[in-house]
C-alpha cells in the first residue's frame, strides 16, 4: 500500500515536470474521431456518456473508450480498452500494448472524463496524440486545451457545454 502511494506520488511529479515543456497545438478541422478516458471507479454511467456523444452527431464507430478502475477484481466491459494501475511503471510509462495503441491514435478530440488526479490517467492524457483535449477544471489545467467546470455525475451538462464550445470554435 505504501509503495503504491509512493509510485503515485513519483509518477505525478514526473508528469507535472514534463508539463512545463508542453507545446500548444493548433487543430483546425472538424471533430470526427473521439477518444474517451473514463475513471469508472467514480463514474458508472459511461453508456449515457456515449449515447450523448452519438446524439450530438459523433458516429458510434468513431468513438473509442478507455476505462480505468482502481479495483482490479471488477470485470470490465469487453468492447473497450481496459486500464489498470499495474499498467504503469515507476518511470511514468505505460506497459500495455492496447493502452499504448489508444494513446498513439490521432483522435480529433480526447475527452478526459475524470475529476481526480490519478497518476495513470494523467499519463494517458498527457501522452495522447489527440489534436484537441477536453477535461474537467479540477485536473491540472495544462493537460487540456478546453476545461469545463461541471460535476462528474452530471454528464448531460458536460456534453452540452462541450458541444457549445466546439460550435463556437468551429470544430463541428
Amino acid at each position: 500500500m505504501f509503495l503504491n502511494y509512493l509510485k503515485e506520488f513519483s509518477v505525478k511529479k514526473i508528469v507535472k515536470n514534463s508539463l512545463l515543456n508542453v507545446k500548444s497545438s493548433l487543430f483546425s478541422g472538424n471533430v470526427k474521431t473521439v477518444g474517451v478516458v473514463v475513471d469508472a471507479s467514480h463514474f458508472a454511467n459511461t453508456e449515457l456518456l456515449i449515447k450523448d456523444l452519438i446524439a450530438n452527431g459523433i458516429a458510434k464507430e468513431n468513438i473509442e473508450l478507455l476505462l480505468y478502475k482502481s479495483k482490479a477484481n471488477i470485470d470490465f466491459v469487453t468492447s473497450v480498452t481496459n486500464l489498470k494501475s499495474s499498467h504503469l511503471n515507476w518511470k511514468a510509462q505505460i506497459k500495455n500494448e492496447a493502452v499504448n495503441d489508444f494513446i498513439a491514435k490521432d483522435f480529433d478530440l480526447l475527452i478526459s472524463y475524470y475529476d481526480a488526479e490519478k497518476a495513470i490517467l494523467l499519463v494517458v492524457t498527457h501522452e495522447s496524440k489527440a489534436k484537441f483535449k477536453v477535461g474537467f477544471s479540477t485536473v491540472d489545467k495544462r493537460l487540456n486545451n478546453l476545461i469545463i467546470s461541471a460535476n462528474l455525475e452530471n454528464n448531460e451538462i458536460f456534453i452540452q457545454e462541450l458541444f457549445r464550445y466546439l460550435k463556437i470554435l468551429n470544430k463541428i
